[in-house]
């Protein structure tokens, strides 16, 4: 995935479990989750350097999702790994993450990918907007615990505030048992 996105010059940043469990507790997931830069142009190169991987993808899906900045997918037939492209939207945390984005080395290939504290916030986000998902708290919760000495605690706290996390942020600060090694 990563070739395609830099062969179709294509900006993206990983995220979501794949990228928490890098930066907290590993944990078994069968998806990826990536945030591009698309328009109408550019979505042909990406089409193209994704056909060559192989899997299935649908143009149609793909394009929608450019016009409207949604998601699409590619599915992996062979080994049921789903990977979702989510649009780069203009909202101000979006906007945040992904100028924050930093290179990490994974499997011989420098991939960009999302701060801990944007792992965090997004993670808790999504737990919020899915109702209380644990699975998604417990992954900010790692991710803090591992990271909390070198987090920046004025840049989470700010993003708590404009995402109306700060019941979950309080949560996460009562059950924490930060890694201080």
């Amino acid at each position: 995935m990563v070739e395609a996105l830099e062969a179709s010059a294509t900006p993206y940043m990983l995220t979501g479990s794949l990228v928490s469990s890098m930066q907290g507790e590993p944990r078994s997931t069968h998806d990826m989750d990536f945030i591009v830069l698309l328009d109408d142009e550019s979505a042909s190169g990406l089409w193209s350097a994704l056909r060559k991987i192989g899997g299935y993808i649908d143009e149609g899906a793909m394009r929608r999702a450019v016009r409207t900045k949604a998601m699409f997918n590619l599915i992996d037939s062979g080994s049921g790994t789903k990977v979702d492209f989510w649009l780069l939207t203009d909202s101000a945390f979006d906007e945040s993450r992904f100028a924050r984005r930093h290179t990490e080395r994974l499997l011989n290939l420098d991939i960009w990918v999302s701060t801990p504290e944007d792992t965090i916030l997004a993670k808790l986000q999504w737990g919020k907007l899915s109702g209380g998902s644990e699975k998604q708290f417990t992954d900010a919760l790692r991710v803090y615990e591992l990271q909390h000495p070198s987090l920046d605690r004025v840049y989470l706290q700010e993003w708590v505030e404009s995402l109306d996390l700060q019941a979950e942020w309080g949560r996460l600060l009562d059950e924490a048992e930060p890694l201080d090694g």
